[in-house]
C-alpha cells in the first residue's frame, strides 16, 4: 500500500472529506480520488493521539519537520483525519469512515477499531468503477444531483449520454461547461469505463439479451426512433424530441406526481425495452401487430430468464422489468397507459399512428375504486395491533425489531388507521402542517392526489399517538415548540436506513420516502402473517399481500361501520364521489345476506 505526505495546507479552503472533490468546487472535480493512506510518520501521530497523547504531543514526536511554522498541531491531526475519510470512501468503505470523524473527546475508547480500520484500508485497493455504479459515488454531491435531475444515475448512462452529444452538458441544467469539462477529465483517467459501457450495450443488441435501463436513451439510430418508420414530418413536430426516449421524457415531464410519473414511466419502459430487445424495432415504428404481440407478453414475459426477476435496484445486473407475468387487470392498465402515450404522441405530430388504439384485454375486470376485501375487520385490527405492541421480542424465527423501529411502525398504523392518509400524504407531512382551531379542533392540511389540498380532522387516538411518537424520539410535545419543518414519520438514525426492521438506534429529524414506508410496513405485515399463520391461515394469506393503504381502507369501513356520516368520510377521505366512499358500506350487504338466509333457511323435506 502506498503512502502520501499529508499536505501542510489544503489547496482548496473548502475541501473535505468525500470522493476528492469538493462540492462547492466544479474544477475540483477533475483530481484524482485520494489514492494512498498518510505516509508512515502521520498515522504514528494519529495512533499516538488516539492512545492518550494530546495533539501537540502526538504532532511534536511525530511531525515536527513537516509543520508549517504557526500550524495548529489540531489542524493537522484534522487533516490527517479527513484524508483517512476520503481513501475510505474511495474504497468504498464507508462504515469505516464515522471512526474518523467522532469527537476527540472519544478518540481512545475508538483507538482499537480505528487501528483495525487502517489494516482494513491498507488490504483494500481502490475499485475500479463500473458502468452500474451510481455517478453519486465517483462525482461531486452538486454534479451527482445535476446529472439525476437529468434523468443520468450510472456511470454507465453517463458515458453513454455523453456519446450520443456533442454538447451534451446543455442538457443537464446546474452543471454548465466547466463542470462537464471536469467531469470528461474524471472520464478521461478511466477509458475503461467508457469502452466498456458502449460494448455492453452493443453486445445486448447483437445476442438480444436484455438492455440495461440506463442505455435506452443511448441507442443506435436505427433503434432510437430518430429513423422511425412512423414519425410525423419533422416541420409539423411541436416537440423538440428528435428520439423515442426524448419524446417519452417530455410525456413524463406533463405530470407532476412523482407517482404517477414513476409508474407511467415503469410502463413506457418496458415497452421501449421490449420493441428493441425482441422487436428490432424502435417505438415509434409499431405496428398494431406489434402492440397485439406485446398484450400477449405482458401476460407472459418470455422468456422469462430475459424479463422476470426479484426485486432490485435499477442499477443492478440482475434488474429485471417484471417479477411476474401481470394480471388482467394489471395488463389492462399497461394498455391504458401506452395508449394514452401515443395518443400524446399523435396530438404533437411526432407520429403519425397509435397501434394501442382500440387493443384492449378480454376478462379485465373493470377496477373499482376501492377493493373493500383489504379492509380489516375489528377482530383482524386488534390481532394486528396486539402484534405490533410485540415488536422488540423475537419470534418464529425472526430477530426482533429495534425500539426506535418498532415505536415509529406503532405510530403509522394508529395515526394512518385513525386518518386514512395516503402513503404519499403521510410521508410528506409535517409538524407545520397541524392546525388548531379556536374551538380547540385538530386538523392535518395535506396536498392529495392532482395536488389538490385538503383537511383531515386529527381524532384523539392519532393525537395520542403523535404525541407518544414525539416523545419516543426525543421531541417536544408541546405544540408552541415543535419546529414546523419536522416530519411526522421520521428516519431512524445513520447515513441510511438498514434493511429490515432498521438497525440504528434512534430518529433523525430527516423524513422518509413512500417507498420506504412501504418496506417497512410490507415487512411488519409480513411478520403478522407468519405469527397468525397456524390460527388463522386464511387472514395470514390476506397480510401477505397488505400495503399501507389497507390502512386507509379500514379507517374508512370502521368510521362508517362506528355511524360516522357518510358525507364527513368521504370529505376526510377527499373522495370526488359519495359514491365512492360509498364502496365502504357493508351493513345493507349484511342485512340482505341475513334476509336471505332467513327465507332460504332448510332443505325441502325429501319423500
Amino acid at each position: 500500500m502506498k503512502t502520501a505526505p499529508v499536505p501542510a495546507r489544503q489547496a482548496h479552503r473548502g475541501a473535505g472529506p468525500g470522493n476528492g472533490p469538493s462540492a462547492g468546487s466544479p474544477t475540483a472535480l477533475a483530481a484524482a480520488l485520494p489514492a494512498a493512506l498518510p505516509d508512515l510518520a502521520s498515522l504514528a501521530a494519529l495512533r499516538a493521539w488516539h492512545e492518550g497523547l494530546t495533539a501537540r504531543e502526538a504532532v511534536t514526536r511525530y511531525l515536527a519537520r513537516v509543520r508549517d511554522n504557526g500550524q495548529s498541531s489540531r489542524g493537522l491531526i484534522a487533516r490527517i483525519r479527513r484524508q483517512l475519510t476520503a481513501c475510505a470512501r474511495a474504497r468504498q468503505r464507508d462504515d469505516l469512515m464515522p471512526l474518523f470523524t467522532h469527537p476527540a473527546a472519544e478518540r481512545v475508547q475508538h483507538a482499537a477499531r480505528v487501528v483495525a480500520a487502517l489494516d482494513a484500508l491498507r488490504a483494500k485497493p481502490i475499485p475500479a468503477p463500473q458502468p452500474a455504479d451510481p455517478v453519486s459515488r465517483w462525482l461531486a454531491p452538486r454534479t451527482a444531483r445535476a446529472l439525476a435531475a437529468a434523468g443520468v444515475g450510472s456511470l454507465g448512462e453517463l458515458t453513454l449520454f455523453m456519446l450520443r452529444r456533442r454538447r451534451w452538458w446543455q442538457r443537464v441544467p446546474g452543471l454548465g461547461a466547466t463542470g462537464a469539462q471536469a467531469v470528461t477529465a474524471w472520464l478521461n483517467t478511466h477509458p475503461e469505463l467508457t469502452a466498456r459501457a458502449a460494448r455492453l450495450a452493443n453486445q445486448g443488441l447483437a445476442h438480444g439479451q436484455l438492455l440495461p435501463s440506463w442505455s435506452l436513451a443511448s441507442l443506435p439510430a436505427a433503434l432510437d426512433g430518430s429513423q422511425g418508420r412512423f414519425r410525423a414530418p419533422r416541420e409539423t413536430c411541436s416537440l423538440a424530441a428528435t428520439n423515442d426516449a426524448e419524446a417519452i421524457a417530455a410525456w413524463l415531464g406533463l405530470h407532476e406526481s412523482a407517482h404517477t410519473v414513476r409508474a407511467y414511466r415503469r410502463e413506457a419502459e418496458r415497452l421501449l425495452l421490449w420493441a428493441v430487445v425482441e422487436r428490432r424495432l424502435p417505438l415509434s415504428s409499431l405496428t398494431t401487430e406489434d402492440a397485439t404481440a406485446f398484450r400477449a407478453f405482458l401476460r407472459r414475459p418470455a422468456p422469462a430468464a430475459r424479463w422476470i426477476g426479484p426485486p432490485c435496484p435499477r442499477s443492478s445486473p440482475a434488474w429485471r422489468p417484471f417479477a411476474r407475468g401481470l394480471t388482467p387487470r394489471s395488463a389492462a392498465y399497461a394498455l391504458a397507459v401506452l395508449r394514452a402515450l401515443f395518443t400524446w404522441l399523435v396530438d404533437q405530430h411526432y407520429v403519425v399512428v397509435n397501434p394501442f388504439a382500440g387493443v384492449t384485454l378480454r376478462g379485465a375486470r373493470p377496477r373499482t375504486p376501492f377493493d373493500v376485501a383489504r379492509a380489516l375487520d375489528d377482530l383482524e385490527w386488534k390481532t394486528l395491533r396486539a402484534f405490533a405492541d410485540r415488536l422488540e421480542r423475537s419470534h418464529a424465527g425472526r430477530t426482533g425489531w429495534t425500539a426506535p423501529a418498532a415505536q415509529r411502525l406503532r405510530f403509522v398504523l394508529d395515526f394512518g388507521y385513525a386518518t386514512g392518509l395516503r402513503a404519499q400524504e403521510f410521508v410528506a407531512a409535517t409538524l407545520g402542517d397541524i392546525a388548531v382551531e379556536m374551538r380547540g379542533t385538530w386538523w392535518l392540511e395535506v396536498t392529495g392526489k392532482g395536488t389538490k389540498p385538503g383537511r383531515i380532522a386529527l381524532p384523539p387516538l392519532a393525537r395520542s399517538a403523535l404525541r407518544q411518537y414525539l416523545k419516543e424520539r426525543g421531541l417536544p410535545v408541546m405544540r408552541a415548540r415543535w419546529a414546523p419543518s419536522t416530519p411526522l414519520v421520521g428516519a431512524l438514525g445513520g447515513k441510511h436506513e438498514a434493511g429490515a426492521h432498521g438497525t440504528h438506534g434512534a430518529t433523525v429529524d430527516t423524513g422518509i420516502s413512500a417507498a420506504r414506508l412501504r418496506q417497512l410496513t410490507g415487512e411488519f405485515f409480513q411478520g403478522a402473517a407468519e405469527h397468525v399463520m397456524t390460527r388463522n391461515p386464511a387472514l395470514a394469506a390476506r397480510l401477505r399481500h397488505a400495503s399501507p393503504h389497507w390502512l386507509r381502507h379500514t379507517h374508512a369501513t370502521h368510521a362508517l361501520g362506528a355511524g360516522v356520516e357518510l358525507v364527513a368520510v368521504r370529505d376526510n377521505l377527499r373522495h370526488a364521489s359519495i359514491a365512492t366512499t360509498s364502496t365502504y358500506l357493508h351493513g345493507d350487504d349484511r342485512r340482505r345476506a341475513r334476509q336471505v338466509s332467513a327465507a332460504f333457511r332448510h332443505a325441502a323435506p325429501r319423500r
